[in-house]
This record gives C-alpha cells, sequence and structure tokens, in this order.
C-alpha cells in the first residue's frame, strides 16, 4: 500500500483554519476542505474523516495531496477548471445562412427540410465543419 503523504499543519495554518470554520463565511467546499485538513492534522484516519464529514475517502485524499503538492490556499480552494473550447457550432453568420437554407426551397426528392438535411447541407457548403441535428433545432427554435 502507497505510503499517505504527511500533513503537518503550523500553529498559524491550523488558526487559519479553525478561524476559517468558525466565521463560517466560506463556500461549503471550502469550509469542508478546512474541516479535512485540521481532522487529518490530528492523525484520523481517512476513512474515520470520510465518514464524520460525510465526503469520500477519495476527497480526503485529494485535499491531503493538494495540500502537500501547492500548500494551504490551493487545498482549500476549487482546482481551476481547464479552458474548453468554444461550444458555439454556429456563430451568427452560420445561424444567418441556416435561416436562409431553411426558407429556401427543399432539396429534389423531398417535400420539406428536415433537420438532418439542413445540417448535412450546412457541412456540405463549408459554414460549418460538423454540427449534429440537434445543433440546428436549437438555432431554429431559438429564432422562431
Amino acid at each position: 500500500m502507497p505510503q499517505k503523504p504527511v500533513v503537518q499543519l503550523g500553529g498559524g495554518d491550523r488558526q487559519r483554519l479553525r478561524s476559517l470554520i468558525c466565521a463560517g463565511r466560506a463556500p461549503a467546499r471550502t469550509l469542508t476542505h478546512a474541516r479535512i485538513l485540521l481532522k487529518i492534522d490530528q492523525e484520523m484516519f481517512d476513512e474515520q474523516i470520510a465518514e464524520e464529514l460525510e465526503v469520500s475517502t477519495d476527497t480526503v485524499a485529494r485535499v491531503r495531496q493538494r495540500f502537500v503538492q501547492h500548500g494551504l490556499a490551493a487545498a482549500l480552494q476549487r482546482r481551476p477548471q481547464p479552458p474548453r473550447p468554444d461550444k458555439r457550432k454556429l456563430d451568427g453568420d452560420g445561424q444567418a445562412h441556416l435561416i436562409a437554407l431553411a426558407c429556401s426551397a427543399p432539396p429534389a426528392g423531398h417535400a420539406r427540410w428536415t433537420l438532418r438535411l439542413l445540417a448535412h447541407r450546412l457541412v456540405e457548403m463549408e459554414y460549418v465543419a460538423g454540427v449534429s441535428h440537434e445543433t440546428v433545432r436549437t438555432a431554429l427554435k431559438k429564432t422562431t
């Protein structure tokens, strides 16, 4: 079984955590992490801490690891989320093309436009690299 990182809080850290908990003016996750650190400092087992604070043992292990690697501030705060790519497949220009396409005559052999036909045609005409019929539906729903 791998060795757990040892957490040793200094007097100032311990006092800061206690005052943070007593004030109760921080986000719930921050307060929970502070309680975890104080209980780890009292040399309680991870399973006991998890049961007392109603968190998973993995949470206790992650807080311990972040404290050892990055310090008190990092252990208390949320981990920053990674940057995400732009979620919008259809920008304003793409939506304008979609609406113009939807208002035009349907392709030969079809009585009307379907969402899948519209999505396929947008990709075919290279307005977007790829788009699902669901994205087309939500874009058209916005425009009534």
